[in-house]
């Protein structure tokens, strides 16, 4: 099978020659080619290169237009700095004081450097391998970004003492969001990930105020331009499953420290996950990694793509992410 017939089969529970290998590697990608990632974040061209090389050589069903969480800020006028072979550091937040939030201003992706680099990452993508393999673009949930914006500490303390400046802002970035994700479908991206990472730091009751309405409404319109919505959020997730399954997501990342068994039971859709990144994948064997995907089939297959918990380390060692894909190709040939 090719890996969109692979995604649609196991979205459709269909019968399927083998479970979809979605890791997601940025760091890991740029090393993998031997670039450096301030070029891997600024560089279209380095980023697809680095995605068509891993997922040749580690059977990936997926290629990423994902880097880091600071595109529509930094078009929007966040200080971003990239250090020659490191992440990208948020210099001071853009909205210092909440007066700023009458200030702030977001192009249309097209005009924005960044978002536009992201749009023509996909666009690349689809030239490259478009029909064959899935082509994932991706976006920031509202209340991520207005993390991004405000800072994270800041943040968490607005939720607190200005819930309606944080509700105005959110709408702000909500539609920010929905247009970039319209641009990415637009331009050839099959799936749309939007990352809320700061969601698994907030209570249930908070997620239902101020996140899960907006991944709702962006994920209402990816799915409008026949797109996939794939729900991203790092973390233990444990006690916020039943709210997610109202999200509107297709595709559901989990993290290491939630269980697979029993999120199958919550989640609607098919869940994405969740070996961990460093204690199996960086630090583990090739039989650790083994055990746990056969441990991950059990708990939730068929309806199950195989990755990391979050992102894959850079270091990783090759014959793990060797294993990963020797122990899928295990898995379907038990299959009646």
């Amino acid at each position: 099978m090719k890996s969109i017939e692979r995604l649609h089969a196991v979205l459709n529970n269909e019968t399927l020659d083998r479970t979809p290998n979605f890791d997601i590697m940025m760091g890991y990608a740029a090393d993998h080619i031997r670039q450096p990632m301030a070029s891997y974040f600024q560089d279209y061209r380095v980023l697809c290169a680095a995605n068509l090389a891993v997922q040749a050589d580690f059977q990936l069903d997926i290629v990423q237009a994902i880097s880091d969480p600071y595109r529509e800020a930094a078009d929007a006028g966040l200080e971003v700095e990239f250090p020659e072979d490191g992440l990208p550091l948020n210099k001071k937040p853009l909205l210092a004081v909440p007066e700023d939030l009458g200030r702030l201003k977001f192009p249309a992706p097209a005009m924005g450097r960044r978002m536009a680099d992201r749009l023509e990452a996909i666009r690349h993508f689809r030239h490259q391998v478009g029909g064959e393999v899935p082509i994932m673009g991706w976006v920031e949930g509202a209340l991520a970004e207005a993390a991004d914006l405000r800072g994270i500490s800041t943040m968490m303390m607005d939720l607190v003492e200005r819930p309606d400046w944080v509700l105005e802002l959110l709408e702000i970035c909500a539609e920010t969001e929905i247009a970039f994700a319209r641009a990415q479908v637009e331009a050839g991206a099959d799936i749309i990930g939007l990352g809320d990472a700061i969601a698994s730091q907030i209570s249930p009751g908070m997620y239902r105020k101020f996140a899960l309405p907006y991944e709702l409404r962006i994920f209402a319109a990816v799915k409008e331009m026949g797109a996939i919505p794939r729900l991203h959020i790092c973390g233990n997730t444990t006690r916020l499953l039943p709210d997610m399954a109202k999200s509107g997501a297709a595709i559901f990342d989990l993290d290491w420290m939630v269980d697979m068994r029993r999120a199958s039971g919550i989640l609607p859709g098919v869940v994405c996950g969740n070996l961990d990144p460093v204690a199996v994948f960086l630090q583990g064997t090739p039989e650790q990694v083994q055990a746990g995907i056969a441990a991950n089939a059990a708990a939730s297959a068929p309806r199950w793509i195989s990755g990391g918990g979050c992102e894959i380390p850079r270091s990783t060692p090759q014959a793990n992410l060797k294993a990963q894909a020797q122990a899928l190709q295990r898995l379907a040939g038990l299959r009646p």
